[in-house]
């Protein structure tokens, strides 16, 4: 039982990690696709129609019976879910790797917490608790978060040699030099697009959170989301994409990439952010964005050959301790609330018991009453009356 109870407990972070690991993942497929000359726009496009295809079959037959009923409340919610969180946001941040790079785009991903902490504060869904010792953890975590980022992007230091033997996967694919050129594009708009990127992730998780208290069915909110935003992503890559070979895929990197980035980056890891947000809420949700750096620099690594530096560990060391920061405030904040419904359940029990007892007193002294009454009419029916 203490193991079910912990592994309860711990439930979401074993999500968020596997999310961050896969979200690295994607990262690298994503380099290794433009690397083959794919356009990210069809990227993103394929992304959400293979996540539709992949979501509507497990909504209907998991959440067949406790799926409440669509209102346009819920469906106005889910498109602007698939807009911020969706096609607006997958297409500035794949705009940023095209005019800056992967590492720097995902360097600026780690803002997200920032910037969620800063709008679920200004609309009331994280309580920002400066005086107690929990609300400057999360503080202090989330900046260390931000720190260790920065650090391990744009500090160097010594090599460092962890792995003994390297795989880089970039041999394998014949290179393509057609967003080559775009790479040279100006730093300052990659700039403006990353921190777009940021600032709609994370007014998705703020619509989500709300959208989550009135549809909490994480695979058909997830199938919604994915459809309005297989919807706008495809009509926007239609109209800008002017290359319809950018459409064919085949038995390569594509198609793998575009299959990946659909059913397991959107259609599984947001499924489980969905429910980690509902449960935990969405700053518990983008602390954890820090991690998808470090699985990042680490995969790059081992399988893209690429080097890791000091400043790459010192970031790291930041990173895990900004996280345990975080984690440690939310999960004060989550004990000190689980101690104060027991004692308000504990009072309505008492007033419940108190009322029922004095009804229990009411009704025994009146069935006393009416059993009084009763015998003494049977004993004035007994009585033998006198007939001279």
């Amino acid at each position: 039982m203490k193991i079910c109870r912990w592994m309860h407990e711990v439930k979401a972070v074993i999500l968020m990690v596997v999310v961050q690991f896969f979200l690295a993942g994607l990262n690298v497929l994503y380099k290794l696709a433009t690397y083959d000359g794919m356009s990210l726009r069809v990227i993103v496009s394929y992304r959400f129609i293979f996540a539709t295809l992949f979501l509507i079959p497990l909504a209907l037959i998991f959440e067949r019976k406790k799926r409440p009923k669509l209102t346009w409340t819920i469906l106005f919610q889910a498109f602007l879910c698939g807009f911020f969180g969706g096609s607006l946001c997958q297409n500035l941040y794949s705009e940023s790797l095209v005019l800056t790079s992967a590492t720097f785009a995902s360097a600026m991903a780690n803002l997200i917490p920032a910037v969620t902490f800063i709008l679920a504060a200004s609309f009331g869904l994280e309580e920002m608790g400066i005086s107690t010792l929990a609300g400057k953890a999360k503080v202090v975590g989330t900046l260390m978060g931000i720190t260790g980022a920065m650090l391990l992007t744009f500090c160097k230091g010594a090599v460092i040699h962890i792995w003994s033997k390297q795989v880089n996967l970039m041999k394998l694919i014949t290179p393509n030099g057609r967003h080559a050129a775009a790479s040279n594009g100006s730093l300052v708009l990659g700039c403006i697009f990353a921190m777009g990127t940021c600032l709609s992730f994370s007014v998705w998780l703020i619509i989500q959170a709300k959208m989550s208290a009135r549809y909490p069915c994480p695979y058909s909110s997830t199938a919604l989301m994915s459809t309005m935003a297989a919807i706008q992503s495809a009509v926007f890559t239609i109209c800008v994409e002017k290359d319809w070979s950018q459409w064919r895929l085949g038995w390569n990197i594509r198609l793998f990439t575009t299959a990946y980035s659909g059913i397991v980056v959107q259609g599984m890891n947001i499924t489980f952010m969905i429910w980690c947000v509902r449960i935990k809420g969405p700053l518990f949700t983008t602390s954890f964005y820090p991690l998808m750096l470090l699985f990042t620099a680490l995969a790059g690594s081992l399988l893209l050959d690429e080097e890791l530096h000091l400043g790459s560990i010192i970031g790291s060391t930041f990173i895990v301790c900004g996280l345990y920061a975080v984690l440690w405030g939310k999960n004060s904040e989550t004990k000190k609330t689980s101690l104060l419904i027991p004692l308000k359940n504990s009072e309505e029990v008492e007033t419940t018991v108190i009322t029922s007892k004095s009804d229990n007193v009411e009704n025994l002294s009146s069935e006393k009453l009416h059993g009084k009454e009763e015998k003494e009419k049977e004993s004035e029916e007994k009585v033998p009356v006198d007939w001279r």
